[in-house]
Protein backbone atom coordinates (compact mmCIF):
# COMPACT_ATOMS: atom_id res chain seq x y z
CA UNK A 1 0.00 0.00 0.00
CA UNK A 2 3.39 2.08 0.89
CA UNK A 3 4.94 1.73 -2.67
CA UNK A 4 1.03 2.80 -4.44
CA UNK A 5 0.49 5.55 -2.37
CA UNK A 6 4.06 6.51 -3.60
CA UNK A 7 4.00 5.66 -6.66
CA UNK A 8 0.23 7.46 -7.49
CA UNK A 9 1.33 10.69 -5.65
CA UNK A 10 4.53 10.24 -8.09
CA UNK A 11 2.67 9.85 -11.15
CA UNK A 12 0.19 12.37 -9.71
CA UNK A 13 2.91 15.07 -8.87
CA UNK A 14 4.12 14.97 -11.98
CA UNK A 15 0.74 15.70 -14.02
CA UNK A 16 0.39 18.69 -11.97
CA UNK A 17 4.13 19.70 -12.54
CA UNK A 18 3.47 19.53 -16.15
CA UNK A 19 0.27 21.78 -15.78
CA UNK A 20 1.69 24.10 -13.83
CA UNK A 21 4.51 24.92 -16.41
CA UNK A 22 1.71 25.13 -19.10
CA UNK A 23 -0.54 27.71 -17.38
CA UNK A 24 2.68 30.16 -16.14
CA UNK A 25 3.71 29.74 -20.10
CA UNK A 26 0.38 30.90 -21.14
CA UNK A 27 -1.20 33.15 -18.73
CA UNK A 28 2.56 34.69 -17.39
CA UNK A 29 1.61 34.69 -13.98
CA UNK A 30 3.15 37.16 -11.15
CA UNK A 31 5.22 35.12 -8.23
CA UNK A 32 2.16 35.48 -5.75
CA UNK A 33 -0.74 33.80 -8.17
CA UNK A 34 2.43 31.31 -9.11
CA UNK A 35 2.44 30.26 -5.52
CA UNK A 36 -1.20 30.11 -4.91
CA UNK A 37 -1.39 27.70 -8.13
CA UNK A 38 1.20 26.01 -6.59
CA UNK A 39 -0.18 25.19 -2.99
CA UNK A 40 -3.67 24.80 -4.90
CA UNK A 41 -2.08 21.86 -7.04
CA UNK A 42 -0.19 20.34 -3.61
CA UNK A 43 -3.51 20.48 -1.77
CA UNK A 44 -5.36 18.60 -4.60
CA UNK A 45 -2.27 16.25 -5.13
CA UNK A 46 -2.85 14.83 -1.42
CA UNK A 47 -6.30 14.88 -1.64
CA UNK A 48 -7.05 11.08 -1.68
CA UNK A 49 -4.49 11.15 1.63
CA UNK A 50 -6.76 14.32 3.22
CA UNK A 51 -10.16 12.58 2.41
CA UNK A 52 -9.04 9.03 3.84
CA UNK A 53 -8.09 11.44 7.10
CA UNK A 54 -11.13 13.35 6.94
CA UNK A 55 -13.56 10.43 6.42
CA UNK A 56 -11.75 8.47 9.26
CA UNK A 57 -12.47 11.39 11.54
CA UNK A 58 -15.88 11.17 11.09
CA UNK A 59 -15.60 14.54 9.18
CA UNK A 60 -18.36 12.92 6.67
CA UNK A 61 -19.71 15.87 5.47
CA UNK A 62 -16.68 18.00 4.68
CA UNK A 63 -14.68 14.77 3.70
CA UNK A 64 -17.15 13.96 0.60
CA UNK A 65 -17.01 18.00 -0.78
CA UNK A 66 -13.37 17.24 -0.27
CA UNK A 67 -13.50 14.17 -2.56
CA UNK A 68 -16.60 15.07 -5.02
CA UNK A 69 -13.79 18.45 -5.96
CA UNK A 70 -10.80 16.32 -5.67
CA UNK A 71 -11.37 13.72 -7.68
CA UNK A 72 -13.46 15.55 -10.47
CA UNK A 73 -10.36 17.87 -10.55
CA UNK A 74 -8.23 14.25 -11.38
CA UNK A 75 -9.99 14.05 -14.18
CA UNK A 76 -9.70 17.41 -15.29
CA UNK A 77 -5.96 17.82 -15.05
CA UNK A 78 -5.54 14.30 -16.53
CA UNK A 79 -7.24 14.77 -19.22
CA UNK A 80 -5.91 18.14 -20.06
CA UNK A 81 -2.29 16.16 -19.61
CA UNK A 82 -3.56 13.76 -22.29
CA UNK A 83 -4.67 16.80 -24.88
CA UNK A 84 -1.30 19.16 -24.07
CA UNK A 85 0.91 15.30 -24.96
CA UNK A 86 -1.30 15.73 -27.99
CA UNK A 87 -0.48 19.27 -28.86
CA UNK A 88 3.53 18.91 -27.90
CA UNK A 89 3.66 15.70 -30.25
CA UNK A 90 2.14 18.12 -33.08
CA UNK A 91 5.30 20.51 -32.31
CA UNK A 92 7.65 18.19 -32.16
CA UNK A 93 6.62 16.64 -35.62
CA UNK A 94 6.43 20.09 -36.95
CA UNK A 95 10.07 20.85 -35.83
CA UNK A 96 11.30 17.86 -37.36
CA UNK A 97 9.36 18.94 -41.00
CA UNK A 98 10.97 21.99 -40.87
CA UNK A 99 14.49 20.35 -39.91
CA UNK A 100 14.40 17.93 -42.59
CA UNK A 101 12.60 20.71 -45.50
CA UNK A 102 15.12 23.27 -44.21
CA UNK A 103 12.23 26.22 -44.13
CA UNK A 104 10.18 27.70 -41.28
CA UNK A 105 6.66 26.32 -40.52
CA UNK A 106 6.56 29.09 -37.61
CA UNK A 107 2.83 29.72 -39.23
CA UNK A 108 1.86 26.28 -37.91
CA UNK A 109 3.17 26.59 -33.96
CA UNK A 110 -0.09 27.18 -31.73
CA UNK A 111 0.17 30.14 -29.43
CA UNK A 112 1.49 29.37 -25.82
CA UNK A 113 -2.16 30.58 -24.51
CA UNK A 114 -3.83 28.30 -27.22
CA UNK A 115 -1.73 25.16 -25.94
CA UNK A 116 -3.12 25.49 -22.82
CA UNK A 117 -6.55 26.87 -23.71
CA UNK A 118 -7.32 24.83 -26.05
CA UNK A 119 -6.97 21.38 -23.91
CA UNK A 120 -7.85 22.80 -20.78
CA UNK A 121 -11.37 23.58 -22.73
CA UNK A 122 -11.66 20.19 -24.29
CA UNK A 123 -11.16 18.94 -20.90
CA UNK A 124 -14.10 20.95 -19.19
CA UNK A 125 -16.42 20.17 -21.46
CA UNK A 126 -15.44 16.06 -21.54
CA UNK A 127 -15.67 16.10 -17.86
CA UNK A 128 -19.23 17.80 -18.17
CA UNK A 129 -20.42 15.02 -20.48
CA UNK A 130 -18.69 12.18 -18.14
CA UNK A 131 -21.50 13.11 -15.72
CA UNK A 132 -24.00 13.23 -18.03
CA UNK A 133 -22.88 9.33 -19.01
CA UNK A 134 -22.16 8.07 -15.78
CA UNK A 135 -25.98 9.23 -14.72
CA UNK A 136 -27.10 6.85 -17.55
CA UNK A 137 -27.10 3.07 -16.64
CA UNK A 138 -27.41 0.69 -19.05
CA UNK A 139 -28.69 -2.65 -19.07
CA UNK A 140 -26.44 -5.15 -20.77
CA UNK A 141 -28.20 -8.56 -21.93
CA UNK A 142 -26.72 -11.78 -22.30
CA UNK A 143 -28.66 -14.81 -23.06
CA UNK A 144 -26.93 -18.73 -22.60
CA UNK A 145 -29.36 -21.44 -23.61
CA UNK A 146 -28.41 -24.53 -21.42
CA UNK A 147 -29.61 -27.74 -20.90
CA UNK A 148 -29.52 -27.41 -17.19
CA UNK A 149 -32.76 -25.73 -16.75
CA UNK A 150 -35.38 -27.45 -16.87
CA UNK A 151 -38.08 -27.08 -19.32
CA UNK A 152 -40.54 -26.40 -16.44
CA UNK A 153 -38.51 -23.72 -15.44
CA UNK A 154 -38.20 -21.60 -18.68
CA UNK A 155 -35.53 -18.96 -17.71
CA UNK A 156 -33.28 -18.77 -14.68
CA UNK A 157 -32.85 -14.78 -14.94
CA UNK A 158 -29.17 -13.44 -13.09
CA UNK A 159 -28.29 -9.50 -12.09
CA UNK A 160 -24.74 -8.74 -12.30
CA UNK A 161 -23.28 -5.64 -10.14
CA UNK A 162 -20.20 -4.74 -10.02
CA UNK A 163 -17.84 -1.98 -8.97
CA UNK A 164 -20.53 0.03 -7.28
CA UNK A 165 -17.59 1.44 -4.69
CA UNK A 166 -20.40 2.66 -1.97
CA UNK A 167 -18.75 4.54 0.03
CA UNK A 168 -18.07 8.92 0.20
CA UNK A 169 -19.85 9.76 -4.00
CA UNK A 170 -21.79 6.63 -4.28
CA UNK A 171 -24.17 7.32 -1.88
CA UNK A 172 -27.87 6.13 -1.31
CA UNK A 173 -29.36 8.14 -3.80
CA UNK A 174 -27.36 6.59 -6.68
CA UNK A 175 -27.72 3.42 -4.88
CA UNK A 176 -31.09 3.01 -4.77
CA UNK A 177 -31.66 3.52 -8.51
CA UNK A 178 -29.26 1.04 -9.23
CA UNK A 179 -31.71 -1.31 -7.04
CA UNK A 180 -34.84 -0.43 -8.55
CA UNK A 181 -33.10 -0.94 -11.79
CA UNK A 182 -32.16 -4.06 -11.10
CA UNK A 183 -35.59 -4.85 -9.44
CA UNK A 184 -37.30 -4.09 -12.44
CA UNK A 185 -35.76 -6.60 -14.29
CA UNK A 186 -37.18 -9.37 -11.99
CA UNK A 187 -33.59 -11.48 -11.22
CA UNK A 188 -33.69 -14.73 -9.88
CA UNK A 189 -30.17 -14.23 -7.88
CA UNK A 190 -28.50 -11.01 -7.60
CA UNK A 191 -24.61 -11.16 -8.07
CA UNK A 192 -22.15 -8.68 -7.13
CA UNK A 193 -18.63 -9.25 -8.55
CA UNK A 194 -16.55 -7.53 -5.82
CA UNK A 195 -15.69 -3.49 -5.08
CA UNK A 196 -19.55 -3.27 -3.67
CA UNK A 197 -17.66 -1.42 -0.68
CA UNK A 198 -15.46 1.56 -1.06
CA UNK A 199 -15.43 3.34 2.60
CA UNK A 200 -17.03 4.05 5.98
CA UNK A 201 -20.29 2.59 4.54
CA UNK A 202 -20.74 0.13 7.51
CA UNK A 203 -21.24 3.40 9.54
CA UNK A 204 -24.15 4.07 7.78
CA UNK A 205 -27.47 2.05 8.45
CA UNK A 206 -29.72 3.38 5.39
CA UNK A 207 -27.29 2.49 3.08
CA UNK A 208 -27.44 -1.21 4.44
CA UNK A 209 -31.45 -0.91 4.53
CA UNK A 210 -31.11 -0.05 0.89
CA UNK A 211 -29.42 -2.73 0.10
CA UNK A 212 -31.67 -5.40 2.05
CA UNK A 213 -34.55 -4.06 0.47
CA UNK A 214 -34.05 -5.99 -2.69
CA UNK A 215 -34.77 -9.98 -2.34
CA UNK A 216 -34.43 -12.04 -5.54
CA UNK A 217 -36.32 -15.43 -4.90
CA UNK A 218 -32.62 -17.49 -4.67
CA UNK A 219 -30.41 -15.13 -3.15
CA UNK A 220 -28.29 -12.81 -3.46
CA UNK A 221 -24.33 -13.49 -3.33
CA UNK A 222 -21.26 -11.36 -3.76
CA UNK A 223 -17.12 -11.97 -4.22
CA UNK A 224 -14.64 -9.34 -2.48
CA UNK A 225 -12.61 -7.11 -4.46
CA UNK A 226 -10.02 -5.41 -3.79
CA UNK A 227 -11.45 -2.08 -2.51
CA UNK A 228 -12.82 -4.27 0.19
CA UNK A 229 -9.86 -5.08 1.48
CA UNK A 230 -8.87 -1.30 1.14
CA UNK A 231 -11.72 -0.06 3.29
CA UNK A 232 -11.13 -3.27 6.09
CA UNK A 233 -12.46 -6.61 4.70
CA UNK A 234 -13.73 -7.51 8.20
CA UNK A 235 -16.20 -4.54 8.30
CA UNK A 236 -16.98 -4.63 4.58
CA UNK A 237 -17.57 -8.35 4.73
CA UNK A 238 -19.88 -7.70 7.59
CA UNK A 239 -21.98 -4.74 5.79
CA UNK A 240 -22.70 -7.23 2.94
CA UNK A 241 -23.94 -9.95 4.79
CA UNK A 242 -25.99 -7.57 6.94
CA UNK A 243 -27.21 -6.10 3.37
CA UNK A 244 -28.21 -9.47 2.64
CA UNK A 245 -25.75 -11.12 0.93
CA UNK A 246 -24.08 -14.34 0.94
CA UNK A 247 -20.17 -13.45 0.70
CA UNK A 248 -18.89 -16.23 -1.25
CA UNK A 249 -14.91 -16.82 0.06
CA UNK A 250 -13.73 -20.18 -1.30
CA UNK A 251 -17.43 -21.68 -1.53
CA UNK A 252 -20.24 -22.78 -3.68
CA UNK A 253 -23.93 -22.92 -3.64
CA UNK A 254 -25.78 -25.41 -5.05
CA UNK A 255 -29.73 -23.50 -6.26
CA UNK A 256 -32.10 -25.77 -6.94
CA UNK A 257 -29.88 -28.17 -8.17
CA UNK A 258 -29.82 -26.49 -11.06
CA UNK A 259 -26.96 -24.44 -11.45
CA UNK A 260 -23.94 -23.86 -8.88
CA UNK A 261 -22.57 -20.37 -7.93
CA UNK A 262 -18.95 -20.44 -7.22
CA UNK A 263 -17.23 -17.51 -5.61
CA UNK A 264 -13.18 -17.02 -5.15
CA UNK A 265 -11.59 -13.80 -2.97
CA UNK A 266 -9.80 -11.36 -4.92
CA UNK A 267 -6.39 -12.29 -5.01
CA UNK A 268 -5.60 -8.74 -2.87
CA UNK A 269 -6.33 -11.12 0.13
CA UNK A 270 -2.99 -12.75 -0.08
CA UNK A 271 -1.19 -9.43 0.53
CA UNK A 272 -3.38 -8.70 3.24
CA UNK A 273 -2.02 -12.67 5.00
CA UNK A 274 -5.90 -13.30 4.57
CA UNK A 275 -5.91 -15.99 2.13
CA UNK A 276 -7.87 -18.51 3.07
CA UNK A 277 -5.98 -21.90 1.08
CA UNK A 278 -9.03 -22.30 -1.27
CA UNK A 279 -8.09 -22.11 -4.52
CA UNK A 280 -10.39 -21.62 -7.53
CA UNK A 281 -8.58 -25.03 -9.03
CA UNK A 282 -9.55 -27.12 -5.69
CA UNK A 283 -13.11 -24.87 -5.31
CA UNK A 284 -14.10 -25.74 -9.33
CA UNK A 285 -12.85 -29.28 -8.94
CA UNK A 286 -14.75 -30.29 -6.31
CA UNK A 287 -17.84 -29.17 -8.29
CA UNK A 288 -16.95 -30.76 -11.36
CA UNK A 289 -16.82 -34.27 -9.37
CA UNK A 290 -20.06 -33.51 -8.05
CA UNK A 291 -21.62 -32.82 -11.87
CA UNK A 292 -19.74 -35.66 -13.11
CA UNK A 293 -23.05 -37.91 -11.38
CA UNK A 294 -25.30 -35.15 -11.98
CA UNK A 295 -27.97 -35.60 -15.16
CA UNK A 296 -28.29 -32.91 -16.09
CA UNK A 297 -25.27 -31.63 -15.85
CA UNK A 298 -25.27 -28.51 -13.81
CA UNK A 299 -24.68 -25.18 -14.96
CA UNK A 300 -21.14 -23.48 -13.42
CA UNK A 301 -21.17 -20.01 -12.43
CA UNK A 302 -17.39 -18.48 -11.31
CA UNK A 303 -17.56 -15.32 -9.71
CA UNK A 304 -14.21 -13.50 -9.57
CA UNK A 305 -13.53 -9.48 -9.39
CA UNK A 306 -10.11 -9.57 -11.50
CA UNK A 307 -11.04 -10.62 -15.26
CA UNK A 308 -7.76 -12.80 -15.10
CA UNK A 309 -8.08 -16.57 -16.64
CA UNK A 310 -6.67 -19.48 -14.99
CA UNK A 311 -6.10 -21.71 -17.37
CA UNK A 312 -5.63 -24.55 -14.81
CA UNK A 313 -9.77 -23.88 -14.45
CA UNK A 314 -10.70 -23.30 -17.92
CA UNK A 315 -13.23 -25.97 -18.83
CA UNK A 316 -14.61 -26.31 -14.89
CA UNK A 317 -16.82 -23.79 -15.55
CA UNK A 318 -19.49 -22.39 -17.85
CA UNK A 319 -19.53 -18.35 -17.28
CA UNK A 320 -16.83 -16.28 -15.30
CA UNK A 321 -18.76 -12.96 -14.51
CA UNK A 322 -15.87 -10.29 -13.57
CA UNK A 323 -15.23 -6.73 -13.30
CA UNK A 324 -12.42 -4.50 -11.58
CA UNK A 325 -11.67 -2.61 -15.04
CA UNK A 326 -14.42 -0.29 -15.39
CA UNK A 327 -13.39 -0.41 -19.10
CA UNK A 328 -11.24 2.74 -17.97
CA UNK A 329 -14.09 4.65 -16.83
CA UNK A 330 -12.29 7.71 -18.46
CA UNK A 331 -11.19 7.55 -22.15
CA UNK A 332 -8.05 7.54 -22.77
CA UNK A 333 -7.09 6.33 -19.84
CA UNK A 334 -9.36 2.65 -21.31
CA UNK A 335 -5.71 2.44 -23.49
CA UNK A 336 -3.64 1.95 -20.22
CA UNK A 337 -6.15 -0.69 -18.67
CA UNK A 338 -6.19 -2.93 -21.85
CA UNK A 339 -2.31 -3.05 -21.46
CA UNK A 340 -2.92 -5.05 -18.41
CA UNK A 341 -6.37 -6.49 -19.13
CA UNK A 342 -6.65 -7.24 -23.34
CA UNK A 343 -9.99 -8.45 -22.81
CA UNK A 344 -11.41 -5.01 -20.47
CA UNK A 345 -15.33 -5.39 -21.27
CA UNK A 346 -17.86 -7.99 -22.88
CA UNK A 347 -18.13 -11.64 -23.46
CA UNK A 348 -15.02 -13.68 -24.27
CA UNK A 349 -15.23 -17.13 -25.15
CA UNK A 350 -12.75 -19.30 -24.09
CA UNK A 351 -11.69 -23.28 -24.63
CA UNK A 352 -13.74 -26.09 -23.23
CA UNK A 353 -17.14 -24.62 -22.99
CA UNK A 354 -15.58 -21.59 -20.46
CA UNK A 355 -16.29 -18.23 -21.10
CA UNK A 356 -16.16 -14.94 -19.88
CA UNK A 357 -17.93 -11.88 -19.43
CA UNK A 358 -16.09 -8.39 -17.95
CA UNK A 359 -18.35 -5.61 -16.35
CA UNK A 360 -17.93 -2.37 -17.27
CA UNK A 361 -18.83 -1.60 -13.89
CA UNK A 362 -21.93 -0.04 -12.16
CA UNK A 363 -20.62 2.57 -10.08
CA UNK A 364 -17.29 4.81 -10.14
CA UNK A 365 -14.12 5.18 -8.19
CA UNK A 366 -12.18 8.31 -7.58
CA UNK A 367 -13.69 10.83 -10.54
CA UNK A 368 -17.47 10.74 -10.24
CA UNK A 369 -17.73 10.25 -13.66
CA UNK A 370 -17.21 8.14 -17.14
CA UNK A 371 -16.14 8.81 -20.73
CA UNK A 372 -16.82 6.42 -23.30
CA UNK A 373 -17.04 3.71 -20.46
CA UNK A 374 -20.67 3.74 -19.91
CA UNK A 375 -22.32 2.52 -16.50
CA UNK A 376 -23.87 -1.01 -16.60
CA UNK A 377 -26.53 -3.52 -14.84
CA UNK A 378 -26.12 -7.06 -16.46
CA UNK A 379 -28.64 -9.40 -17.03
CA UNK A 380 -28.04 -13.27 -18.39
CA UNK A 381 -30.45 -15.44 -18.87
CA UNK A 382 -30.22 -19.48 -18.34
CA UNK A 383 -32.68 -20.33 -20.92
CA UNK A 384 -33.75 -23.90 -20.99
CA UNK A 385 -32.45 -25.94 -24.45
CA UNK A 386 -32.37 -29.70 -25.34
CA UNK A 387 -28.39 -29.13 -26.00
CA UNK A 388 -26.28 -26.17 -24.89
CA UNK A 389 -25.21 -24.08 -27.97
CA UNK A 390 -22.95 -21.25 -28.21
CA UNK A 391 -23.41 -18.73 -26.15
CA UNK A 392 -25.39 -15.39 -27.38
CA UNK A 393 -25.18 -11.44 -26.71
CA UNK A 394 -27.86 -9.42 -26.44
Amino acid sequence: MLLFLTSFLLLYGGLHAYGFFKAKAALSLTPPIAILLAVFMVIVVLTPVIVHFLENSELIGLSRFSAYVGYTWMALIFLFFVGGIIIDAYNLITRLMEFVLGGHLSSLYPSTRLQFFLPFGLSLLVVMYGFIENSHIRIEKLTIPTSSIPASVGTLKIAQISDVHLGLLVGETKLKRILDLVSAQNPDVLVSTGDLVDGEICKNDRMVEILRGISPPLGKFAVTGNHEYYAGVDRAVKCMQEGGFKVLQGESVDLGGMIHIAGVDDPTAKSFHRFNGITEKSLLSGIAAQNGSANPRQFVLLLKHQPRIDRETVGLYDLQLSGHTHKGQIFPFSLLIKLAFPQDAGLLKLTQGSNIYISRGTGTWGPPLRFLAPPEITIIELVHAPEKPAFEEG
